[in-house]
């Protein structure tokens, strides 16, 4: 009776755990699909997202990939535009550098044909006259030929700015600089030939003025005296002139530098960067 008791108390026990058991097992798969239905939900709408955030940024990139290759078609039209009027520029400067050499051929002739000197020394001051004038007018020609390079360099850097946002910054300097240069050398030269005039001019006066000596000694130092003012007037556009010409080229080096730091090469610029030569080196 206690073996009969106890296997029916054994069994009322299995059957409450069995039963225990599968209802946790059915409540244990209700959880895992729900988790499950809102894992697949989550993961479908973060799919979504991510498409049409990667098509918007499709989109995008095909419209500034098609606004980039309009711009690239205006600057080739530009720079054929550029191009032409170069030539056309250059072709007109070829023309009018032959009366130059015309007149010089002239000027060499009248002086070879020079047998009387006071007949012929007002014909030879017009010949320089007129030479004057065509070198005048040559000069000038080269200034406009300049700019119009300047111009057309100036398409080429916008062209340029397209890949390298610095470039604009970097050429503008060294115009600059170049302006400023030939400004102070135009300026020294002045100076050179207005000393050399004064010069001969004083040494005229002294000869024709029959000086005495300690008249002469006064004259002479006060010409010394103007001499070494003039000396260090040119001394301190030359030492202005080396301080340009070093900024400019340091300006170079460190341009060339932050590219080589960049990884990109210094043939891609599509132009060869001027280095100024320092005066007295």
């Amino acid at each position: 009776e206690m073996e009969a008791k106890y296997a029916r108390k054994m069994q009322a026990l299995r059957d409450e755990l069995d039963l225990r058991r599968k209802t946790e097992i059915h409540e244990l798969e209700e959880r895992k699909n729900t988790q499950i239905s809102e894992l697949i939900g989550n993961h479908e709408g973060a799919f979504g997202a991510i498409k049409n955030y990667y098509n918007d940024i499709t989109a995008k990139n095909l419209t500034l990939i098609n606004l980039l290759k309009e711009q690239v078609e205006e600057l080739k039209k530009k720079e054929a535009v550029l191009e032409k009027e170069k030539a056309d520029v250059m072709r007109e400067n070829k023309g009018l550098t032959e009366p130059l050499h015309e007149a010089q051929e002239l000027v060499a002739e009248l002086q070879r044909k020079l047998v009387n000197y006071h007949r012929d020394k007002e014909a030879l001051m017009n010949s320089k006259a007129h030479l004057k004038i065509a070198q005048k007018e040559l000069k000038d020609l080269k200034w406009e030929h300049e700019v119009l390079e300047q111009r057309f360099s100036q398409v080429q850097e916008e062209r340029d700015d397209l890949y390298q946002n610095f470039t604009r910054a970097i050429n503008e300097v060294q115009q600059k600089t170049g302006y400023k240069n030939l400004l102070l050398e135009r300026k020294l030269h002045g100076l050179l030939t207005l000393l050399e005039q004064k010069e001969v001019e004083l040494t005229e006066v002294l000869a024709a003025s029959n000086l005495d000596p300690s008249a002469l000694s006064l004259v002479s130092h006060k010409l010394e005296d103007v001499l070494n003012s003039k000396n260090a007037t040119i001394q301190d556009l030359q030492i202005q002139l080396a301080r340009v010409c070093k900024a400019h080229n340091d300006m170079l080096q460190t341009f060339e530098a932050k590219l080589t730091a960049f990884g990109i090469p210094l043939d891609n610029l599509g132009f060869q960067p001027l280095s100024f030569p320092i005066p007295g080196q």
